[in-house]
């Protein structure tokens, strides 16, 4: 019995650890973001680059910034940029939203994606 919530109580740390994990870290994902986004992508409201202006992403419906030409694909996507479709999307972008404009491969290590989310968060 005793051995059980040993294992019960490391398996509820190590969830807490992964969940932890997934927050993600804002000034890693600003300094990933700088090197990797920002040719593309301006933090500032209403300054378009070659993509749209990703101030207040998250949690914003998609193709709505406006002044930006967004490609059919990206206007026929309808799910709001939560975390987790962020995630999605910066892990493959052409995979997750067919038909887009953006060039970008994606970010495919997952902490990466977590800290540039985690930066995005900021932008309020």
């Amino acid at each position: 019995m005793i051995e059980r919530a040993i294992l019960i109580a490391l398996l509820a740390m190590s969830a807490a650890g992964v969940r932890a994990a997934d927050a993600g870290d804002p000034a890693a994902g600003k300094a990933l973001f700088e090197r990797t986004c920002q040719n593309c992508h301006s933090v500032e409201i209403g300054v378009n680059k070659v993509g749209p202006s990703l101030w207040n992403v998250v949690g914003r419906q998609p193709a709505v910034v406006p002044d930006f030409v967004y490609s059919d694909g990206m206007k026929a996507n309808k799910s709001a940029w939560t975390m987790s479709a962020l995630d999605a999307y910066l892990a493959d972008p052409r995979g997750d939203v067919h038909g887009v404009k953006m060039f970008f491969k994606g970010l495919p290590a997952q902490k990466d994606r977590a800290d540039v989310i985690a930066f995005l968060q900021t932008l309020r």
